[in-house]
C-alpha cells in the first residue's frame, strides 16, 4: 500500500492539497476536485485513509462540481441549485452513497475555501449518491435536511417491530434489529443498560440476518432512563459500525436511523427532537413533514477543520 500511495502521487498528483476535518470525531480528508481530476480509486484512496501509513481518516471527500460528474449532471436537471457534489468514499476505498456528519464537514469545507456562500437564513444544496442535501446553519454548527427516512424490510418492520437478528462480539446471544435506509443501510440494536453497550467489541464487524442487500452500518443504542427530558427532548447514546471502516467516533445518518427506530418503538407519543450521544459529542436529530408529505429528518451539530496539508510523493 505505502509503494502504492508513493507511485500515484509521484505519477498522477505530485503534490496533492488536502484538508482535514471532522464531525464530533467522525473524521475526513477533503480534495478541492472542481473538474473531477484527482484520482478516487479505491486503494488511492484506502492508502491515504490509513492510520499509520496514510494521513488516516474514515472517510474521503472529494468536492466536485455537479456538472463534473454523471451522478452530478442527473441532479442537475431536478436540482439545478445543487453545484457543488459530495463524492465521498468510505476509509476501505468502496463508495458510499453519503455521510451525515460529512455532509456537514463538506458545506463547512466548501465555505472555507470560498467556494460557496451560505448567507444567515439561507440553504446550501449538496448533491450526493443518496440526494440533494441541503445545509443551513444552526448555532455554532451546521443542520442538513437528511430527507425521509423509511424501513428497509417493511414488512417484518411494521408486524413485529424488528426485521433482523444481529450476531455482537461481546453479547451472549443475537440481538433483534430494525433497519433503516437514510439513503444509506443501517441496522439499529437497542440494549437494555450502557455495561451492555460498554463490553461490545465493534472493531469486528456484526453479523446481520437477513442483511440488507447493500450492507448495512450497525447501531448500538442504550435509550435513557427516563426516555424523555423535563424538556421534552429524547435522549439515548450510540455506538456504530461503519461499513468498509470500522468503529468510529460517529455517524450522522447512524443517528437519524437510531432516533427513527427507537422513535418507532416508543410508540406514537414519542417526541420529534432527540439528542443522540456518541464517543466524539453529541449530535440533534428532528423529525419534519417534508414537502413532499413523508417525514424527514433533520441533523445538526458541529464541524471542525483542523488543518490543511499537501501529500508529497514517499521517497
Amino acid at each position: 500500500m505505502t509503494d502504492f500511495l508513493a507511485d500515484t502521487a509521484a505519477q498522477q498528483h505530485p503534490t496533492l492539497s488536502f484538508t482535514k476535518g471532522h464531525g464530533t470525531g467522525n473524521d475526513f480528508i477533503l480534495t478541492l476536485d472542481p473538474d473531477g481530476s484527482t484520482p478516487t480509486d479505491a486503494d488511492f484512496v484506502a492508502a491515504l485513509c490509513d492510520r499509520h501509513l496514510g494521513i488516516g481518516a474514515d472517510g474521503y471527500i472529494r468536492a466536485v462540481r455537479s456538472s463534473a460528474l454523471p451522478e452530478g449532471r442527473a441532479l442537475l436537471q431536478t436540482e439545478p441549485d445543487a453545484e457543488w457534489f459530495m463524492d465521498y468514499r468510505n476509509g476501505d476505498g468502496s463508495v458510499s452513497e453519503m455521510c451525515g456528519n460529512g455532509v456537514r464537514v463538506f458545506a463547512h469545507f466548501l465555505l472555507a475555501k470560498a467556494v460557496a456562500e451560505l448567507p444567515d437564513g439561507g440553504q446550501l444544496a449538496i448533491g450526493t449518491r443518496g440526494g440533494v442535501k441541503r445545509v443551513t446553519r444552526s448555532g455554532g454548527g451546521y443542520a442538513v435536511d437528511m430527507g425521509p427516512w423509511e424501513f428497509i424490510f417493511p414488512d417484518a418492520a411494521v408486524a413485529r417491530g424488528m426485521d433482523s437478528l444481529v450476531d455482537i462480539h461481546g453479547l451472549d446471544v443475537d440481538r433483534p434489529a430494525l433497519s433503516i435506509s437514510m439513503g444509506n443501510p443501517h441496522t439499529v440494536v437497542a440494549l437494555a443498560e450502557r455495561a451492555e453497550l460498554d463490553r461490545t467489541e465493534l472493531h469486528t464487524a456484526p453479523i446481520v440476518q437477513p442483511v440488507p442487500p447493500e450492507g448495512t452500518n450497525v447501531e448500538l443504542v442504550v435509550p435513557s432512563d427516563p426516555l424523555v427530558g423535563d424538556d421534552g427532548v429524547g435522549r439515548l447514546t450510540m455506538r456504530v459500525h461503519e461499513r468498509g471502516v470500522g468503529e468510529t467516533q460517529s455517524c450522522g445518518t447512524g443517528a437519524c436511523a437510531a432516533a427513527a427506530a427507537t422513535r418507532y418503538w416508543a410508540g406514537p407519543h414519542a417526541p420529534l427532537q432527540w439528542l443522540v450521544t456518541v464517543p466524539g459529542g453529541v449530535v440533534g436529530v428532528t423529525f419534519f413533514d417534508g414537502p413532499e408529505g413523508r417525514e424527514h429528518v433533520q441533523l445538526s451539530g458541529p464541524a471542525v477543520l483542523v488543518a490543511d496539508g499537501v501529500l508529497l510523493p514517499v521517497p
